[in-house]
């Protein structure tokens, strides 16, 4: 029962991290709260002492601050919507000219949720600020310095309006967008490298050894609690194999887990909780998301209402490295836990990745001379690369033979064929 709670309570931390709302929920709390302080602790002396050393920064009247700061609640708001129909505009753009699958990234980015939470939690807390006022003779009376304070955050909204333009501006180009995803996956696979040559791949077993749990629903899997995991495998002295990769979708009554020891039912029911399932899908913990997404930008400028040959090669570019970088990956992601026992996750084994990738690529692209001519070079640059596991070289070379029938079936230029035959047979495989 515990573990099912502490399983709950890290997908729910996990939901509630990931929100769109999260960082503005939290920036408007914390000047909802700095607001109902700073009314509460000021007291005559700060305001007095800014109305001797700073005087032109004291708003002395009341009328005069419920204008300014009424005013500054207005114009942020106004602020707010303007620019936020300015990110709705970018999604439209970048769902209709490139892939639907970059919204989540788009949505996500913590640029915009600042710019949010910020632009609520000043009109929050000039509305808190506004409230307190009182008209009274006495010029003292008003909290200068809260005032004072709320009258720079509207300005702060200013300038954050000012790069806000300049952010959206630069986050539609593609260049930009493709370059984001690109660092995003390329530091994911690094990540994976490092801890695969800390862990080591050495662990082995037989799968009669093993028992099955499987699903009761039908759901994308998105990645394991893995550090509750670890602890409950040490607990219950098990060797466990997570059977989908990340980003699959899982079937009702699909086999997920593979382990070997001894649980009773209830325990069995707290091992399949420790995996996470959700609709979004992040590149941070799956690089296979990061891949599918460049292939399909490049893909979409490859269409007739688009015709963009340019970005599809600069997604060959990036594809192309980040294969490079999978190649000094096993096919297995191996963990071992503080007592030596053994978790194993699944992952898109490389001859799979390859197929489907340059298979899309193939499929629209298969009359242009030049980006086969690409693909040719890609396929070239990682037959040269060192791979942790040499079938991956045979995998390049059965893809290298489905290029060339492609290139004899699709391209009709006689010099064009010609062209490309010979760069095929100059390859070493």
């Amino acid at each position: 029962m515990i573990t099912q709670i502490k399983n709950k309570f890290h997908s729910s931390y996990l939901k509630i991290i990931s929100s769109i709302a999260f960082y503005p929920t939290l920036i408007t709390a914390v000047l909802a709260v700095l607001a109902l302080v700073l009314l509460n602790i000021e007291d005559d002396g700060v305001t007095k002492f800014l109305n001797d050393k700073f005087p032109a920064l004291v708003i002395a009247s009341s009328e005069t601050a419920r204008t300014l700061l009424g005013t500054l609640i207005g114009g942020i708001i106004s602020l707010t919507v303007f620019s936020f129909s300015m990110v709705m505009i970018l999604l439209n753009q970048a769902s209709s000219n490139f892939s639907p699958r970059l919204l989540p990234g788009l949505i996500s980015d913590k640029l915009n949720q600042t710019v949010l939470g910020v632009y609520l939690g000043t009109i929050i807390y000039n509305i808190i600020v506004l409230i307190s006022i009182e008209t009274r003779a006495d010029k003292f009376t008003l909290n200068g310095f809260t005032i004072l304070f709320g009258i720079l955050l509207g300005m702060v909204c200013l300038c954050l309006f000012v790069y806000f333009i300049h952010s959206i501006s630069t986050n539609i180009q593609i260049s930009f967008i493709l370059k984001r995803i690109f660092n995003q996956t390329k530091d994911r696979l690094i990540e994976v490298q490092n801890i695969e040559r800390e862990q080591g791949t050495q662990y082995t077993f037989t799968e009669n050894e093993f028992k099955t749990i499987q699903s009761d629903a039908a759901r994308y899997y998105q990645g394991v609690n893995l550090k509750g995991l670890c602890e409950f495998v040490d607990q219950n002295e098990l060797t466990v194999k997570i059977i989908p990769y990340m980003g699959q979708y899982i079937l009702p009554n699909q086999d997920i887990i593979k382990y070997k020891g001894t649980i009773d039912e209830e325990d069995s029911h707290s091992l399949n909780q420790f995996l996470i399932y959700s609709s979004s899908l992040d590149i941070d913990e799956n690089y296979i998301l990061g891949l599918k997404q460049i292939t399909e930008v490049g893909l979409k400028a490859m269409s007739p209402g688009i015709n963009d040959p340019g970005t599809a090669i600069i997604t060959l570019d990036y594809i192309t490295e980040l294969l490079a970088l999978r190649m000094q990956i096993s096919d297995r992601e191996i963990y071992a836990t503080d007592n030596g026992h053994t978790i194993e996750l699944t992952t898109m084994n490389f001859s799979d990745l390859l197929y489907q990738t340059l298979a899309s690529y193939r499929q629209y692209c298969k009359h242009d001379a030049v980006l086969m001519n690409k693909m040719i070079e890609m396929l070239q640059y990682l037959n040269n690369q060192s791979t942790e596991n040499n079938d991956y070289q045979e995998e390049i070379t059965k893809n290298m033979n489905i290029l060339k029938e492609d290139i004899q079936t699709n391209i009709k230029n006689k010099y064009d064929l010609e062209h490309l035959e010979n760069k095929i047979n100059s390859t070493q495989l």
